[in-house]
């Protein structure tokens, strides 16, 4: 049987922690330091709420410039590449859902893949899922959603708690890396505290190059050959094919029906959805929920060959809804804590590991969620993302919203008890929409009017 003693958030409760955040627009607001306030959506308002303050306020600067869903939730992504590396960069990958009330709901799968000869990065799909998804529902110029990403690289950022927590937990990694030392670590070993201004200039450098080229700015050029240089000399095997031939999987989401509600979720193909499916069944047959976790955790981690979790898979989720009506949901991971901690030489980039170490069953617990009403506007637009309890904080927040229960405050969610680890970020709409982060966690809902 697999021994769940380095998993220990499967022990703990689901309880509603009360600790949240507020939509104030001082930096303490973006530290993650204020109030139990909620971000509210009137007629002409965006909505954004994910895990890492400056990246959510990114998302919704996005919006307040006219810009869809589709363009914050890709604002948000790149900002996080610079200010929430721990989760969310451009060496790793992830999952995406988009509604558009006139093209439908579409899956984008980008999830970090092997290398065709092995080795212990992986092939990183982040960057071209989100050129695909933009390309394909953004109204705005690329260049715009790059742009926020490249400026914090540049011009530095207050780490934030939401990142000084995840960062104090990995800092034994993080140390043995000259770049990611430089950036966030003490002269005498210790992390920089929160607050401290962090700078990535060689990521600003490769921001820019994929501004002004797009996808292929990254997987060719200077930048690939430069990733495919570093991977060989650290003993990995990506290749210049390898990142080349990366193509985005389109598709349509798997789709079910929750009293009355029509929700869209990860494919069963993926493990994401393969894992999501077999809670969600057991969760909606009204079974003990955490033991509903824990039996679907042994059926993942035994198909992954993986005997236990790591503390922090290195995931996290954010979402957005625009003025009109267009929702986008993503859930992103390194495979671990900053990926393989391993910045790749002059590109400021962070690989993730393989698939096939430890980390690799992160994608496994990536869940994206939309669900709609008979009319098509969205009820709840959701991800869990970090572990199984995201997950499973996830299809609560479906059951409660699909039972008719309100949920317009951080304390309506089950927190997942594992935060900033593992969370799960909602925007509900029931009477008129609310963007709520994960209550017990350091995120932000923030919201923007005309």
């Amino acid at each position: 049987m697999p021994d769940f003693r380095a998993a220990p958030f499967l022990a703990l409760p689901f309880a509603a922690l009360l600790a949240g955040c507020s939509i104030g627009s001082s930096v303490g607001s973006a530290l993650g330091l204020a109030d139990d306030s909620e971000a509210q959506l009137s007629q002409s308002t965006g909505l954004a709420v994910g895990d890492e303050p400056f990246s959510v306020r990114s998302g919704t600067a996005i919006l307040a410039q006219g810009g869809s869903a589709a363009d914050a939730v890709t604002a948000m992504f790149f900002a996080m590449s610079a200010t929430y590396p721990v989760a969310a960069g451009l060496g790793g990958g992830g999952i995406c859902l988009v509604a558009d009330p006139v093209k439908g709901v579409r899956e984008f799968d980008f999830l970090p893949r092997a290398a065709k000869g092995g080795g212990g990065f992986a092939v990183p799909g982040a960057v071209r899922g989100f050129y695909d998804l933009q390309t394909a529902f953004g109204i705005l110029p690329w260049q715009r959603t790059v742009s926020g990403g490249e400026a914090y690289a540049a011009s530095g950022f207050p780490i934030s708690h939401a990142l000084s927590t995840r960062l104090a937990n990995a800092q034994n990694s993080v140390r043995l890396d000259a770049g990611l030392a430089a950036e966030f670590m003490n002269e005498n070993g210790t992390p920089r505290p929160e607050g401290a201004i962090a700078t990535n200039r060689a990521l600003s450098q490769t921001l820019a190059t994929i501004r002004l080229s797009g996808a292929d700015g990254f997987y060719k050029g200077a930048v690939a050959d430069a990733l495919v240089r570093y991977s060989a000399s650290q003993g990995g095997a990506i290749t210049a094919a390898d990142l080349a031939d990366y193509r985005t999987t389109v598709t349509s989401p798997r789709m079910m029906t929750q009293g009355g509600l029509s929700v869209a979720m990860p494919n069963a193909e993926t493990g994401a959805g393969a894992f999501a499916t077999s809670l969600f069944a057991n969760a909606a047959s009204g079974s003990n929920p955490e033991g509903a976790v824990v039996a679907a955790v042994r059926q993942s981690l035994s198909s992954f060959g993986i005997s236990a979790l790591p503390s922090d898979l290195g995931g996290t989720g954010f979402a957005a809804i625009d003025r009109n009506g267009q929702v986008a949901t993503c859930a992103m991971t390194m495979n671990g804590a900053f990926g393989a901690a391993r910045n790749a030489a002059d590109t400021g980039v962070l690989l993730a590991n393989a698939p096939s170490a430890p980390g690799g069953v992160a994608g496994a617990f990536l869940t994206p969620l939309i669900a709609r009403d008979g009319a098509g506007r969205v009820a709840l637009a959701g991800v869990g993302a970090g572990g199984p309890n995201g997950t499973a904080a996830i299809a609560y927040a479906l059951l409660k919203v699909a039972s008719g229960q309100q949920m317009g405050r951080p304390a309506d969610l089950r927190s997942t008890g594992a935060a900033p680890m593992v969370t799960v970020n909602v925007i509900s709409c029931q009477n008129g929409c609310v963007a709520l982060p994960d209550p017990g966690g350091h995120g932000l809902g923030d919201a923007t009017t005309e």
